[in-house]
């Protein structure tokens, strides 16, 4: 988000690759891990920091290889948060996800 707000290009975006479990921040310039259970400190900064993203108009695109219900809740509530695109899929699934787009409020399976 930093290198991408400094810079004049009009078309900012990130894509992240993700299991949907937040385990990292970064504070100042140290970085704050938690990889055992739901840290909500980071769950907090995480949903934070889609909406920041949101409102300097940088979406986020998110491709999601898991199907943990909570996670996949929690990725659904940082691409609402961040008015972005998700894409869920399982290992055993890569042909197969499903995309929701919250930017147009569309839901669709694909194969």
């Amino acid at each position: 988000m930093d290198l991408l707000k400094k810079r004049r290009n009009p078309n900012k975006q990130i894509f992240m690759i993700t299991d949907g479990k937040p385990t990292c921040i970064k504070k100042g310039k140290k970085y704050y891990k938690n990889s055992f259970g739901i840290d909500r400190t980071i769950l907090t900064r995480t949903l934070n920091l889609a909406q920041s993203c949101r409102k300097i108009g940088i979406p986020i695109t998110t491709f999601m290889i898991a199907r943990d219900p909570y996670l996949v809740r929690f990725v659904d509530s940082f691409t609402r948060a961040n008015n972005g695109k998700a894409f869920y899929s399982s290992l055993d699934g890569l042909g197969e996800f499903v995309f929701r787009d919250y930017k147009t409020n569309k839901s669709k399976r694909s194969r």
